[in-house]
């Protein structure tokens, strides 16, 4: 079997909350293969996005070993954690964070800009890739909320990621829109090869995924394929 993309072992991220230390994550193994969508569900306050924000390296565990393509994934060293971010991971957020006096081809352009990858050919296909190529010159407020997270899962591939995270990124849509989005989603991951994970508290989602693993109280409750 192929090595893991992501492989985690016995990862802790504990708080320290007055005289009280909240577990937000309680020793968690975790494989990421390439090409999976895996969905992180549970309740609130379950430990998914904790679990979200170590893998990105937005935070540090506290214990723990966490690898990405067998190379360790620097830890309490801000620098290196925001190249490791900046060169394997797109985050798409609940919240759209389009800038809105720039339109849709631009808010794509400044993320490739940052990353030093200016590409305004692969632009226009992302945002056919995503179905918005009609709206290439319009701004945020100018288009639909379905169709601005679709804009923003566009620059989340701007810079050509291996992992793709999202934190509720559907939780501003209505299901319909939801649906429509999901599958400009998966259709665009499955084009890019790239391996996503996704935090949501709707279960309906699970169809888009290939595994579903179920948090909490910081741990793994069950980890099993989606037929």
């Amino acid at each position: 079997m192929a090595e893991p993309m992501v492989r985690i072992r016995g990862m802790e991220r504990h708080y320290v909350m007055s005289s009280e230390t909240v577990r937000a994550l309680d020793g968690i193994d975790l494989d990421i293969y390439q090409g999976e969508r895996i969905i992180l569900l549970g309740p609130s306050g379950s430990g998914k996005t904790t679990l979200l924000n170590c893998i990105s390296a937005l935070d540090s565990p506290t214990a723990g070993s966490y690898a990405f393509e067998g190379i360790p994934v620097p830890r309490h060293n801000s620098e290196d954690m925001t190249t490791f971010r900046r060169d394997n991971i797109g985050y798409v957020f609940q919240f759209f964070n389009l800038l809105q006096d720039l339109t849709v081809f631009e808010n794509i352009l400044l993320i490739q800009e940052l990353a030093g990858r200016r590409d305004e050919a692969r632009a226009r296909q992302l945002l056919e890739l995503v179905e918005l190529e009609v709206e290439i010159d319009r701004f945020p407020a100018e288009i639909s909320g379905g169709q601005q997270q679709r804009v923003a899962i566009a620059r989340s591939l701007a810079k050509s990621p291996r992992l793709l995270l999202g934190d509720e990124l559907t939780g501003n849509l209505d299901s319909k829109t939801s649906a429509m989005v999901m599958e400009v989603l998966v259709r665009a991951c499955e084009a890019e090869g790239i391996t996503c994970v996704f935090v949501t508290h709707d279960e309906s989602l699970m169809q888009y995924a290939t595994r579903v693993v179920r948090l909490d109280s910081g741990q793994i409750m069950s980890d099993v394929p989606v037929e």
